[in-house]
């Protein structure tokens, strides 16, 4: 079993006003924190790993395959592989995901 301290992972800005930090990972899954500034976007992209989430704080715009979606503090989301998504942060916002399997480049 592996702890991970928040303060001790690694902040990656992947977009202006998106940063990653990975918290977690196990064989078969990992486990993100994604904080979003106001107005950030995440664009339309896909990718093969299953993603699996929900929103800690503030209010995310989600569009997954062509179905649109405002989801606040405590909704959950589930992506499935190859489905091309996108978010906009419509506030200052967290989301945890976690992806099976693991996204080798967020090690």
């Amino acid at each position: 079993m592996a702890f991970s301290p928040n303060s001790e992972a690694t902040p990656v800005e992947m977009l202006p006003g998106v940063v990653r930090r990975t918290l977690s990972c196990g064989e078969h899954m990992l486990l993100c924190e994604i904080t979003l500034a106001k107005d950030s976007v995440v664009p339309l992209h896909d990718h093969p790993h299953e993603q699996i989430g929900y929103v800690v704080r503030g209010r995310l715009l989600f569009s997954v395959a062509e179905e649109e979606r405002e989801l606040a503090a405590g909704d959950g989301y589930v992506i499935p592989g190859n489905a091309s998504h996108s978010v906009t942060a419509l506030e200052d916002s967290i989301a945890i995901d976690i992806f099976s399997p693991v996204r080798k480049e967020y090690l």
